[in-house]
């Protein structure tokens, strides 16, 4: 009896592997809305997030998670953005260090700023981590769009990420 139930166990558990690495989101269609924010830690993220804003499909937007030293004249410059589009139009979050703590930056940012729709910007293997914790942490009135950053991802990334996903989906079905 446990060797069957260990046995479906990790049919579920393969099974679901499979459906996360071959069902990986890809970028949002146009569509307005308040605010992008960007995760930092990937490739591309932070280009897309600006492609957006200068594409006119939000007015305003964070970048969460960047390092504490890092000022956004530099960032500007290794981009190659003017530093004027920084000082009115892109903030960045230097409090978060994980995903989970990119949710609650971004959540305080948006109700600091009353916005009441995001573009979340990530990249596609992290992405269905990212739009767990931000619906947990934002308002239930905010309308949430996930807007991933295509990439090829080796298989021990998406094995680990799914593993973290797991592991966090069911550490917030216990309370933890």
């Amino acid at each position: 009896m446990v060797r069957r139930i260990l046995s479906l166990m990790v049919l579920l558990w393969a099974l679901g592997f499979a459906a996360f690495a071959v069902g990986l989101p890809g970028p949002a269609e146009e569509q307005r809305t308040d605010a992008i924010i960007v995760l930092t830690g990937g490739e591309y993220r932070i280009e897309r997030g600006i492609e957006l804003l200068e594409a006119g499909q939000a007015d305003r937007m964070l970048i969460s998670g960047v390092n504490r030293t890092v000022r956004p004249v530099e960032l500007a410059e290794e981009i190659g953005k003017p530093e004027a589009l920084f000082d009115c139009c892109i903030d960045l979050g230097q409090e978060a260090v994980d995903t989970r703590s990119n949710g609650a930056e971004a959540a305080e940012w948006m109700r600091e700023n009353g916005f009441s729709s995001v573009r979340l910007v990530t990249t596609d293997w992290h992405m269905p981590r990212a739009r767990f914790e931000f619906k947990r942490e934002l308002d239930d009135d905010v309308t949430l769009l996930p807007d991933a950053v295509p990439s090829e991802p080796s298989f021990m990334q998406l094995f680990l990420e799914y593993n973290k996903y797991l592991l966090r989906r069911l550490s917030a079905l216990i309370g933890l």
